[in-house]
């Protein structure tokens, strides 16, 4: 049987996974350094931060950026979310409540509604909220000082934030990276010693190796496998790791099922492609948004999908790792 301590609920124990230093940050480096550098400057100078933007594919890290640069100059951390502000009055709420010194994390920050946007621009910028009272001829605007605060978002999608929101991010703007490997595992062993499981060093590379280079994929294995492991009864080692995983659909490289099935489609009824994303979506039954912004990236990452003007196309590793020859390289010497 795995060694498996008590856990608290899971609410807290996902929140205990999340680093709670800069050292336990494991990855991002120059991200980190030019982090510490800023905010080590503002404490120097006694000015707030200025405003950061973090954006990059999710499960990478940004909301835990977030809560260390926070604690880093012994700030509270208001949370909140792009959808959740719908109306103008939500962040004027949000922004009249916040204390001096306080940082504001938004993420998903591209879905907050272009009015609600400029409303944001001179609390960024010059620390005011303007307000108008009244419609028609009698309307008038109020100004309403803000306490200094910094504002710190995130965003999967930086292309839909307008160009003036993106400038307020005097702070800087950073693209988190995908994780070697060795990261993934360093934090796999962290994660390991959290929840009390005992494991050795080539069952989390085995997790690490399939984790898609995102930590929160490579947490979310590994508690799968330990849950697997206790349910078996076996030990958590390389084998129960593999049994496990194969449970899941997931194979040597990270792809599940529905990412086997996009590559078969292409090879099997389309030689490999061109093919449309319209056509690949109609042929699997699944919304083109999925595929594109769930499935593609990674298959893209890893090359063994091209996008091309005429649509997506299996590439040579690609028709390698489901095992199928390339049309022309099969030909006789």
């Amino acid at each position: 049987m795995t060694d498996i301590k008590p856990e608290k609920s899971p609410k807290s124990l996902d929140h205990a996974l999340r680093p709670a230093m800069w050292n336990e940050y494991v990855g991002q480096e120059s991200i980190k350094e030019n982090l510490r550098i800023l905010l080590s400057a503002a404490k120097g100078r006694e000015h707030q931060p200025e405003h950061v933007l973090l954006y990059g594919p999710p499960g990478l890290g940004k909301t835990t950026l977030a809560h260390l640069m926070s604690r880093e100059i012994g700030a509270n951390l208001r949370s909140t979310s792009g959808p959740a502000i719908e109306r103008v009055g939500d962040l004027a709420s949000i922004l009249t409540n916040l204390s001096p010194g306080d940082v504001l994390f938004i993420d998903e920050i591209h879905r907050l509604n272009r009015t609600i946007e400029e409303v944001l621009y001179p609390a960024m910028e010059a620390g005011v909220l303007d307000i108008v009272i009244g419609k028609g001829p009698s309307a008038r605007t109020v100004q309403l000082e803000l306490p200094a605060f910094t504002l710190i978002a995130a965003t999967t999608r930086i292309s839909m934030l307008s160009a003036p929101l993106r400038s307020r991010f005097s702070g800087g703007t950073f693209r988190l990276q995908y994780y070697t490997v060795e990261e993934i595992a360093e934090i796999l062993r962290r994660s390991s010693k959290i929840l009390g499981i005992s494991v050795d060093a080539d069952s989390l590379m085995e997790i690490a190796r399939r984790s898609r280079a995102t930590p929160r994929t490579a947490n979310y294995l590994l508690k799968r496998c330990r849950d697997f492991a206790e349910v078996s009864g076996e030990p958590l080692n390389l084998k129960t790791v593999k049994k496990a995983l194969a449970l899941l659909e997931i194979d040597e490289i990270g792809l599940n099922q529905i990412d086997r099935d996009i590559l078969f489609l292409l090879v099997e009824k389309f030689k490999g492609g061109p093919v449309g994303l319209k056509t690949i979506a109609a042929a699997l039954s699944e919304e083109e948004a999925t595929i594109e912004e769930v499935h593609e990236p990674y298959l893209l990452q890893i090359g063994l999908l091209e996008r091309t003007p005429r649509g997506r196309t299996v590439t040579g590793k690609g028709f390698e790792h489901i095992g199928v020859d390339q049309p022309g390289q099969n030909t006789l010497l």
